[in-house]
């Protein structure tokens, strides 16, 4: 998932014909306030031009598996890059941010649905009890000529999710080349994504839920190659050229500034630092960035570390992959602290990956080779409790992932780590993470349908199973 030190190296060495080395970042040891943990908190009772969405048959071929931006983590070795710096105490406040959450705690879970069977996928979610699918696509397939959109398999996907009676997460990531000098990374001009959503929205009326605009964004080669400090405030532009467009279409669908990877590395060949590239977000332009998002898509790390610890407060003792926060579950607390540091308080954060790795012959992802089917299920379902429990300002979680598993043993690589990630076997049976994620969710479901009874009874109703949300109506 998300963490990205070794495997950005390796992608650049490889190109160059070159062996891969191992590499680690060099690490600062942070003060103890900047990682503290954050004090148990219970939660309260607690959206533009019009374009012409031309159909067209030159839409570019259809996106594979493969280019499916894949979990990031890094083993200790040698060489290491420049780290930036760790933020001091002064700058990340140690106090309990401001809950936010005003419904029950969501889940979803990240599919694959392009070209292949949509049907057992979407049973197995509704079996598992989640709410939500998450659903990547590359713009750059969709888009077939400037302002002229072929939809190819999107219409059926959606339309399959919904007729599933499960909500709908897009996020966008990798623009046409001719918007993009030929890079597949964020638009030259803000607009046309602006355009591009714009028109997405109005093709799918009440069918897409949430918008995430692009996904780890801190990255290079989700970026065109290159990275640095001030692509964030491209970012920021990118993604305030598109809130309006989707909120003037309808007001109602969840707008996401996309996650940047958990990585403590800053090169310009491979990524930056995700706290720096927060806060450089945050102070883009006396940060107007507060304007143009519903909620912050946060991706913690994870590696083969259970969720409760966190580095170097109650580091976790796997072998490896355990000597930085970004290796870790709860960094999460960090970036909220960083939020709350620019005044974001208010702004609920959604995970939109989380996950554990289990074993797999990827390189760069071997700490899933510690980590059993079993424990995997635990810790997935330890996060989800932790989440619920003690972080309030989180209002939605998506795991990584449901159906890779799948798709990767047809193609000939049943160990890939994105199928290690998966819940769901080779031949679309649970594995113990989706049975002890079922589990968990109906007794939380049944646990909320109590506490809603009688709250109702108190107040003479009972709630319909709508709630009010500051951007528009949400299901509990």
């Amino acid at each position: 998932m998300h963490v990205v030190w070794w495997i950005l190296i390796a992608a650049l060495l490889v190109s160059c014909g070159a062996t891969p080395i191992a590499v680690a970042p060099t690490v600062m040891t942070p003060s103890p306030a900047l990682l503290s943990p954050l004090p148990t908190a219970t939660p309260p009772p607690t959206v533009a031009a019009t374009p012409t969405p031309l159909q067209s048959p030159t839409a570019t071929s259809p996106p594979t598996v493969a280019a499916t931006p894949t979990p990031l983590q890094s083993p200790t070795a040698t060489s290491p890059p420049t780290v930036a710096a760790t933020p001091t105490p002064s700058q990340i406040p140690t106090a309990n941010p401001t809950p936010v959450r005003a419904t029950p705690l969501q889940f979803g879970v990240a599919a694959h649905l392009f070209y292949t069977s949509r049907r057992l996928p979407l049973q197995r979610a509704r079996e598992a009890g989640f709410a939500w699918i998450r659903q990547q696509i590359h713009w750059k397939d969709l888009e077939g000529s400037p302002g002229r959109y072929a939809w190819g398999e999107l219409p059926a996907v959606v339309d399959a999710v919904n007729d599933a009676g499960l909500r709908l997460l897009i996020t966008i990531v990798r623009a046409p080349a001719f918007y993009s000098r030929g890079t597949y990374g964020m638009p030259d001009d803000p607009t046309r994504l602006g355009d591009f959503v714009n028109a997405l929205v109005q093709q799918f009326p009440g069918k897409i839920h949430a918008i995430e605009i692009w996904n780890e964004q801190n990255l290079a080669h989700e970026n065109g190659g290159r990275v640095t400090i001030e692509d964030a405030g491209r970012y920021v532009e990118l993604l305030c050229s598109t809130y309006p467009r989707i909120k003037a279409r309808d007001p109602s669908i969840v707008a996401l500034a996309g996650a940047p990877s958990s990585t403590g590395i800053t090169d310009a060949r491979m990524a930056v630092d995700d706290r720096a590239y927060y806060s450089a977000m945050y102070t883009y332009r006396e940060g107007m960035i507060r304007d143009c998002m519903d909620a912050q898509a946060v991706h913690p790390g994870g590696a083969a570390n259970p969720p409760d610890t966190l580095w170097p407060i109650n580091p976790s003792t796997a072998r490896g992959w355990t000597d930085h926060p970004t290796f870790y579950f709860r960094h999460v607390e960090n970036v909220r602290r960083v939020m709350v540091a620019h005044g974001l308080q208010d702004i609920p954060i959604w995970i939109t990956e989380f996950g554990w790795a289990t074993r797999n012959t990827t390189p760069g992802f071997e700490y899933g080779n510690q980590v059993s089917f079993e424990q995997q299920a635990e810790y997935i379902v330890g996060a989800m409790r932790l989440t619920e429990e003690q972080y309030p300002w989180v209002e939605a979680m998506f795991l990584w992932n449901l159906n890779f598993a799948i798709l990767l043993a047809r193609s000939g690589q049943p160990l890939h780590e994105q199928a290690s990630f998966a819940i769901l076997n080779a031949d679309g049976s649970p594995r113990p993470a989706f049975i002890a994620i079922q589990q968990y969710l109906s007794e939380a479901r049944g646990e909320r349908g109590e506490a809603r009874g009688e709250r109702g009874k108190r107040q003479g109703i009972i709630r319909s199973g709508v709630a009010p949300h500051r951007y528009g109506a949400r299901l509990v």
